[in-house]
């Protein structure tokens, strides 16, 4: 399953927001900074999806604010 995803890192709160089905949008207190925020944004998804951090990976936009996050299960 393939997931849209739109970080904001480096908000005041962190939070995830679900639009569509395989669409949310992820706020991270995380800087942009050596892939903190990914790794903080895939934690809160795996949490959101009820699923682990392993089963998630960036597959499209791993440096920009708009990914492609695949669900491996």
């Amino acid at each position: 399953m393939l997931i849209r995803v739109k970080t904001f890192p480096g908000s005041p709160r962190e939070k995830v927001v679900q639009i569509l089905a395989d669409k949310f949008e992820i706020y991270v207190k995380a800087k942009p900074k050596e892939g903190e925020a990914n790794e903080r944004a895939l934690a809160l998804l795996a949490g959101c999806l009820k699923t682990e951090r392993k089963n998630l990976k960036i597959i499209k936009g791993a440096r920009e604010r708009n990914k492609i996050v695949k669900l491996l299960t």
